[in-house]
C-alpha cells in the first residue's frame, strides 16, 4: 500500500488520559499530496456511568454526555472501528500536540479495551508525527511567508485557531474536532508550500533513527531544538547539546542559551531542589530553573543541524551567538561530573504515581507474552461467551480490567458477583469524585452567561443525578 496522512483530532471529557474519556474523535485521510481520500470521520463515543467530566472542559466543546450516549459507539466498538480503518499499515498519524495528548489518551483505551496500546503507532509501516513543533521551529527559522498571530496581550502564539485566522484559512468552529482537523490540513499545505525544505526535513524525523543521527551520545555536538519547554521570547527555539543518557536508550539535553558556571558544581541533592520544586517554589524570585530535560526519540522531536541558522539571519531570530554557544559547551565539556549527577537524579524519578485502578496501569509494565492469546480472544468475544470466560491471567492487572470491560461494553456478561463488585467501584470512584465536580458546577453557574453553555451545565447536572450511586450494602 501507499503511505498515507491520516490527520485526526479529539474531544475528552478531561485533560488526564489516565482518567478522562475521549467523547469526540475526528479524522481525514490524506495522500501524501496533502490531498483528502475518502470520507471524513466525525464519530462520538459513549461515556460511561463511570465518569463525571471536567465542566470546564465541556464548556470548551460543548459536547454533553447525554449526546455521547445517544449517538456514540461504545468505547469496544470504537476501538475496533479505529484499529480495523483508521489506523491502517504505512499510514503516518498526524495531529496538532498529538504526541503529548491525543496519542496518550488512544493508548489508554485501547489498554482498557484488550488492545495493544502500541502497535497502531509504529508496525508495519506506520509512524507519528506532531505539527505543533513543526510549527514552532518554522516560526523560529523560517517565518517567511506566513502570518504569525499574537494573543490580546501581544504575545506570540501558535494555537492552531489563531494561526488559521491570520492566514485566511477556514475553520468555522475551534475545539471541534472535524474543523479543527481540516484547519490543521490546510495549515499544513501552508508549511510545505511557504517552506518546503524544512518541512521534509521535519517530516522524516518521525523516525527515531533519523533524530540520533543527530541528536547522541556518541558524537556530541550542539544542535537547534524547538519545544514548548522553552521560552516564548526566543520564538521556543534555542541551540541544545546531548548531555547524558536518559530512561529507555534517550538522552538528556542541555539549554546552551544558559550558563552552566552556577550549576556544574552543585550536588546530587541540590540538583534534585531545582528539577523536582513545586511550583511554588519555582514562583520565587530566587529560583534559576536547571535548564535540562530528556528528549525522546520516538516523539518526532523538531531538532536541526546548526546550519540552518547560517542562512536567513537564523542566529540572530533565535537571539543566541556562536561564540556563546562554544562557551556555554566547553563549560559543561570540562565538568563530566555535572552530567553524571543529572543523570542519577533524573533516573531516580517516578514518572507516574502508582494507582490502584487497573486503566491507570498501562505504564507499570509489558504485558507478559503467555497472555496475549488471552486478550486477543476478551476483545473478539461477544457478550454471551464473555459471560462463559474466565482466563488465568498472568498479569495481575488483566482480571480487574477485564471485569471493567465487561461492565462498560457487555454488561448482561457479568455474574452477580460481578455486578456488585462492579457498582461498588462505580460507587466508590462517583463519590470520590463528586465533591471536585460540584465545586465546578457552581463556579461556572455564577459567571457563564451564554446560553449553549447553560444549556451543557444543565446536562451535566442531570448527568450527575442519573449516575449518582444508589446505597447497597457491602
Amino acid at each position: 500500500m501507499s503511505k498515507t496522512f491520516f490527520f485526526y483530532d479529539l474531544e475528552t471529557s478531561g485533560l488526564n488520559a489516565r482518567e478522562a474519556r475521549i467523547m469526540q474523535f475526528a479524522g481525514i485521510r490524506t495522500d501524501m499530496d496533502l490531498s483528502p481520500i475518502d470520507e471524513p470521520y466525525n464519530m462520538l463515543v459513549k461515556l460511561n456511568d463511570d465518569v463525571l467530566p471536567s465542566p470546564e472542559a465541556l464548556m470548551v466543546t460543548g459536547i454533553t454526555p447525554q449526546q455521547t450516549v445517544e449517538d456514540g459507539f461504545t468505547e469496544s466498538e470504537f476501538s475496533k472501528k479505529i484499529i480495523d480503518e483508521v489506523f491502517t499499515p504505512d499510514t503516518i498519524i498526524v495531529g496538532f500536540n498529538n504526541i503529548r495528548f491525543d496519542d496518550e489518551f488512544i493508548r489508554h483505551l485501547l489498554w482498557r479495551n484488550f488492545y495493544d496500546p502500541y502497535e497502531w503507532s509504529y508496525r508495519d509501516g506506520r509512524s507519528r508525527w506532531d505539527l505543533l513543533d513543526v510549527i514552532r521551529m518554522t516560526r523560529a527559522l523560517r517565518p517567511e511567508g506566513i502570518e504569525w498571530p499574537v494573543d490580546d496581550k501581544g504575545v506570540a502564539t501558535n494555537r492552531l485557531e489563531l494561526i488559521a485566522s491570520a492566514n485566511k484559512i477556514d475553520h468555522f468552529k475551534a475545539h471541534d474536532a472535524l474543523s479543527d482537523v481540516e484547519a490543521l490540513i490546510a495549515v499544513t499545505k501552508l508549511i510545505r508550500d511557504k517552506q518546503p525544505q524544512l518541512y521534509e526535513y521535519l517530516l522524516k524525523l518521525r523516525d527515531k533513527n533519523e533524530v540520533k543521527k543527530l541528536v547522541n551520545l556518541d558524537y556530541k555536538q550542539p544542535f537547534v531544538y524547538a519545544s514548548g519547554r522553552l521560552d516564548t521570547a526566543f520564538n521556543k527555539a534555542t541551540v541544545a547539546f546531548p548531555l547524558t543518557a536518559g530512561k529507555n536508550g534517550n538522552v538528556i539535553i542541555y539549554d546552551l542559551r544558559v550558563d552552566p558556571t552556577s550549576f556544574i558544581n552543585l550536588s546530587s541533592k541540590d540538583l534534585a531542589a531545582k528539577i523536582y520544586a513545586t511550583w511554588d517554589e519555582r514562583q520565587a524570585d530566587d529560583f534559576v530553573k536547571l535548564p535540562v530535560k530528556e528528549l525522546q526519540y520516538n516523539r518526532a522531536p523538531a531538532v536541526a543541524p546548526l546550519g540552518v541558522l547560517a542562512a536567513g539571519d537564523g542566529w540572530n531570530k533565535i537571539s543566541l551567538d556562536e561564540e556563546t554557544i562554544t562557551k556555554h559547551k566547553t563549560i559543561l565539556l570540562s565538568a563530566p561530573a555535572f552530567a553524571e549527577n543529572v543523570r542519577t537524579v533524573l533516573e531516580g524519578r517516578e514518572e507516574f504515581k502508582k494507582s490502584p485502578d487497573p486503566e491507570a496501569q498501562l505504564y507499570d509494565g509489558f504485558v507478559p507474552d503467555i497472555d496475549k492469546m488471552r486478550i486477543e480472544t476478551v476483545r473478539n468475544a461477544d457478550e454471551r461467551k464473555l459471560a462463559d470466560f474466565h482466563p488465568n491471567f498472568t498479569d495481575e492487572r488483566l482480571e480487574p480490567l477485564l471485569l471493567h470491560y465487561k461492565a462498560r461494553n457487555f454488561p448482561k456478561s457479568l455474574a452477580e458477583d460481578e455486578a456488585i463488585a462492579w457498582e461498588k467501584w462505580r460507587s466508590d470512584k462517583i463519590t470520590s469524585s463528586m465533591p471536585e465536580f460540584v465545586k465546578s458546577l457552581q463556579k461556572l453557574s455564577t459567571t457563564i452567561t451564554d446560553e449553549s453553555k447553560l444549556f451543557v451545565l444543565q446536562e451535566l447536572q442531570l448527568w450527575a443525578e442519573s449516575v449518582m450511586p444508589v446505597e447497597f450494602d457491602n
